[in-house]
């Protein structure tokens, strides 16, 4: 991963997890400590085929009486017969500025370096409009647009720059006391290449901090380099423990 484009979406994400500290300590703000998951699922097979894939990522919510801030990591490795046939490591994060009841606006980074997929890394970001159309103790859904940028690096050297439209849906549905069902969708629509990616998953919760996770991924690039595919999906089961 190159350390020079880690450092630097780190310190955007510092920004943005540090603009509202001062809220901290309002006094209409119950909680303002970081609430969050971890995630690991390991598969190994050995014989007559050895492969090994570890999937890593860690999320990371602080809600205050103006701001919620969420940083998100992700790593995934594959190799097969000591060969590396996969390799991600994805790095986000989002502020909102909640004003009204259901309505904020948000800044978005994101970071992604991913071996075979034509691109050395790309780097996203966005701001805009978000609101909560729907939120009970069971149910949420969030809706975001607004406008960004892409800045992608492409494995023969040669650099790609775009304007970007960003549009995003967030559902969270609280099915039982020990179970919940969500899927991300957002769409960075550029000028040249439209990216859209969807994240399902289902979480059932084993004991205290222990849970379960299955998750569905599609993810679709419109316009890619020669001979890489434009529709990557990805299952995964791991095992979360929330903090």
């Amino acid at each position: 991963m190159n350390s020079r484009h880690l450092l630097s979406g780190s310190t955007a994400l510092l920004l943005l997890t540090t603009a509202s500290v001062g809220n901290a300590t309002d006094p209409q703000v119950t909680d303002t400590s970081w609430k969050g998951n971890v995630e690991l699922g390991i598969v190994t097979t050995t014989g007559n085929t050895e492969t090994e894939t570890i999937n890593a990522k860690a999320k990371a919510t602080t809600e205050r009486e103006k701001w919620r801030h969420t940083v998100f990591l992700e790593s995934l490795n594959s190799s097969s017969g000591g060969d590396t046939t996969a390799e991600r490591y994805v790095l986000n994060g989002q502020s909102d500025y909640k004003f009204g009841e259901h309505n904020y606006f948000f800044v978005m980074v994101n970071y992604e370096n991913a071996r075979f997929s034509g691109y050395d890394y790309r780097v996203s970001e966005a701001l805009g409009y978000g609101r909560r159309v729907i939120g009970n103790n069971t149910l949420t859904l969030d809706l975001e647009i607004g406008p960004g940028a892409r800045q992608s690096k492409l494995d023969t050297g040669d650099s790609e720059n775009e304007v970007t439209m960003r549009g995003a849906a967030k559902l969270a549905w609280k099915i039982s006391d020990t179970s919940t069902f969500t899927t991300d969708l957002n769409t960075d629509v550029g000028e040249d290449t439209t990216v859209t990616k969807s994240v399902t998953a289902l979480t059932a919760q084993i004991n205290g901090s222990l849970a379960t996770k299955i998750t569905y991924t599609i993810k679709n690039t419109s316009d890619v380099p020669v001979g890489i595919e434009k529709t990557d999906t990805e299952t995964a089961v791991t095992l979360v423990y929330s903090f």
